[in-house]
């Protein structure tokens, strides 16, 4: 099986491999090789992560696989002119890939990650008190209160690229968990709508297509919960 690749490199001061046919499978690295040398046991665990899910998964068949890279994209930091600045607006990776339109598979697919990440974030922090959550440790940009909002925020933002959002992020609950409950349901709304759509969007000099929504959603809530993970680890 060709298991196609896409690097974006410069990503936060990694590279990340996004597997393109899989949302919420990627493996970053400290340049690209890395990452990509990291795909394998990234897929590997995936298939396991969705296997436990799923007795008769999409990933069943996975067998041997040949990791291909289709693509690298080098993320760059524009001002409001769109001129390269060093200190600006990261433009990130648009790859081919992300111009192909969403089946109603790919839509069930990343359904269904979404929730099960949903539910492995939820879980995670079930336990934590106020203080717990909302403690700031060293080093670190947020509590993980703060985290979970911006993994709203974050999910917020990409439907708004594609004019998809409800409202303003300034509209939005206070309380971090209405939130993430208030937009993913959004973004649940909306998904089966973009079955098979056509709908490329340059924005802040970016592009965004309903597949690179999926992608980046799918990645990011799951990126956060190892994130979150860690700093448990340290309360």
């Amino acid at each position: 099986m060709r298991i196609k690749i896409g690097v974006e490199n410069n990503y936060e001061g990694r590279s990340l491999a996004w597997a393109l046919d899989y949302p919420g499978c990627f493996a970053y690295g400290g340049d690209g090789s890395e990452a990509i040398l990291r795909v394998p046991e990234a897929l590997l665990r995936y298939k396991e992560w969705i296997d436990s899910h799923l007795p008769d998964s999409w990933m069943k068949d996975l067998g041997d696989f040949d990791i291909h890279l289709e693509e690298t994209f080098d993320v760059f930091t524009i001002n409001e002119n769109y001129e390269l600045v060093e200190d600006g607006y990261d433009v990130n990776a648009w790859f081919r890939h992300d111009w192909r339109t969403l089946s109603a598979e790919d839509i069930r697919r990343g359904s269904l990650i979404l929730q099960w990440s949903r539910e492995d974030l939820l879980e995670l922090v079930a336990s934590l008190n106020p203080a717990q959550l909302d403690c700031k440790l060293d080093g670190e940009r947020w509590s993980i209160a703060g985290v979970l909002g911006h993994i709203a925020n974050a999910e917020h933002w990409y439907l708004d690229r594609l004019g998809l959002a409800e409202g303003k992020r300034s509209d939005l609950p206070v309380d971090v968990f209405e939130r993430l409950l208030r937009v993913r349901q959004r973004l649940n709304t909306v998904l089966p709508e973009l079955e098979a759509l056509q709908h490329v969007v340059g924005i802040d000099g970016e592009f965004w297509s309903p597949r690179k929504l999926l992608r980046r959603a799918t990645e990011h809530e799951i990126d956060h919960i190892d994130h979150i993970f860690k700093l448990i680890s340290r309360l």
